[in-house]
């Protein structure tokens, strides 16, 4: 692939990444998705400019994300785990199977606390389990299982759109393109 193409790819997709980075303050309760969103997008740098372009994208937009993204929720996670993972995850699953998901769930379980104490206390957004009350003092446990089962989806889900990437999406519409 020409250079001027791996750089348009790169170029585009921190745009994207942005572009979705900013909705998350347009579209309420999207805190979460678009976030997600836009660490799927690095899968395709990753897949045609390598892993180094990819974290490049990463650090640019959430170096731009932390100036311009309204929302604190969504630029945090993004930063702190839903950017970096989809590079991390093939990393991470060279290992065998069990040890693959207890990495996992010692990564996600690890970032989840993180972004809880730098949102307490960073950014000083109050208590955000307050409103969780209902639980009574399972609180903790039940948002961490229902945060494991989201981040495990999205795992999971990552694996399928980067089988589709492969199967699919490169050979039919970018090989028309290179």
């Amino acid at each position: 692939m020409k250079k001027s193409t791996q750089v348009a790819i790169g170029g585009l997709s921190a745009a994207l990444c942005l572009l979705m980075m900013f909705m998350t303050g347009l579209i309420p309760f999207s805190s979460y998705v678009f976030p997600a969103m836009a660490g799927i997008v690095l899968i395709a740098v990753e897949e045609e400019n390598g892993t180094k372009t990819a974290m490049l994208v990463y650090v640019a937009v959430s170096v731009l994300a932390m100036f311009i993204v309204p929302d604190q929720e969504a630029k945090v996670l993004f930063v702190m785990l839903l950017g970096y993972y989809p590079m991390l995850k093939s990393r991470i699953e060279r290992a065998p199977r069990p040890i693959a998901y207890l990495l996992k769930f010692l990564l996600f379980n690890g970032v989840i606390v993180a972004f809880y104490y730098v949102m307490l206390y960073v950014f000083g957004i109050p208590d955000m389990l307050e409103g969780w009350g209902d639980f009574g003092k399972y609180t903790i446990v039940v948002a961490l299982a229902l945060v494991n089962f989201t981040l495990f989806m999205y795992d999971f889900l990552l694996s399928q759109v980067l089988r589709i990437y492969r199967g699919w999406f490169r050979p039919k519409i970018l090989r028309k393109i290179t």
